[in-house]
């Protein structure tokens, strides 16, 4: 089993790129943004590009005609372009691609371009897409069964040639996938329940991608993932920590920053997850979370189109958290 890679006091930020507008404009008012802000970006505190993978808007309250693009379709395109960049997923619904073949498409990938991928993939939870889409939608329990088959089944053709694998659900025998990642990607698993998802995580992952609302929320399901990485011989120092943060919106003023916040369709559905205020305000949101262990954060910032936010992101608190851990 891998470990998490880089020095355990490191801290690194991603830019999370839009796939769908949270306002629902068409595809070509909006994807000349996201080229601006691969190219203004490069070379700055953003190390990562990250895409959600929904075939259609990833959220209950948008309609699902709303332009969506498919993730590993987007993620060879963009990685063609910025190849400067990691690329990473919030996560790929384990549901949607034959294991086996999306290992040899992310192999394909690392040949084709020299991206480096981070595999981020979990057991699938949209419903309706799954129905939308005419694939099966099984219990929680056989989904998580199904992701940690999918992972051993990846790791076994990036690293073995021929690979054979037999699982619960999966099975390959004598596979060839050549040409193989001179160096396997890093495996993210987003998973949060705590019996079955984290043990998954535990066994299987490199990078662990959360959503827990606070620290204190996020402390006690290291608590959690450290016991099921006890039972199998594991230091849970050894996966690191991944957080996303739905909106991040930064102003001059609290006040400023909440109008920023207000100003994107996605805020009042993600409340909850969001982090606004001035510079001081998130530095200090932020810095709570890295005292609890995160390591890696995925950011989306709430004023996108405009650039603002990311530079100043970039320019005035990522400095501070870089030096917080240290």
């Amino acid at each position: 089993m891998t470990t998490a890679k880089g020095r355990p006091n490191q801290v690194t930020f991603g830019w999370r790129m839009p796939m769908w507008d949270p306002a629902g404009a068409k595809l070509a008012t909006w994807l000349p943004h996201v080229h601006e802000h691969l190219s203004a970006l490069r070379g700055s505190v953003f190390q990562t590009v990250w895409m959600s993978d929904h075939l259609v808007p990833g959220a209950n309250w948008a309609p699902a005609d709303w332009d969506t693009l498919e993730c590993v379709t987007a993620l060879i395109h963009f990685a063609s372009l910025y190849p400067n960049y990691r690329y990473g997923q919030i996560v790929l619904g384990n549901s949607y691609r034959p294991p086996a073949l999306l290992a040899k498409m992310i192999s394909t990938l690392q040949s084709l371009t020299g991206s480096r991928v981070i595999l981020g993939i979990g057991a699938g939870w949209m419903e309706s897409e799954y129905r939308m889409y005419g694939y099966p939608y099984p219990a929680p329990k056989m989904r998580i069964e199904q992701l940690a088959d999918a992972v051993q089944l990846i790791r076994a053709i990036w690293t073995e040639s021929p690979a054979t694998f037999v699982g619960k659900h999966l099975s390959i025998d004598h596979l060839y996938a050549e040409p193989r990642p001179a160096q396997p990607p890093l495996i993210m698993i987003g998973a949060s329940g705590e019996q079955l998802g984290l043990r998954v995580v535990a066994r299987y992952a490199d990078w662990w991608n959360t959503t827990a609302p606070t620290p204190d929320d996020l402390r006690r399901k290291i608590t959690v993932l450290a016991e099921h990485c006890r039972k199998v011989g594991r230091d849970v120092d050894d996966i690191l920590i991944n957080w996303q943060c739905q909106v991040v919106a930064i102003g001059d003023s609290e006040a400023e920053a909440r109008a920023i916040a207000e100003r994107s369709a996605l805020y009042p559905h993600s409340q909850s997850s969001a982090i606004v205020g001035t510079p001081e305000q998130v530095t200090e949101k932020l810095g709570a979370f890295v005292e609890a262990g995160v390591r890696d954060f995925i950011l989306r910032f709430a004023d996108f189109p405009r650039l603002d936010g990311a530079r100043r992101f970039a320019r005035e608190i990522a400095p501070k958290l870089e030096t917080a851990a240290s």
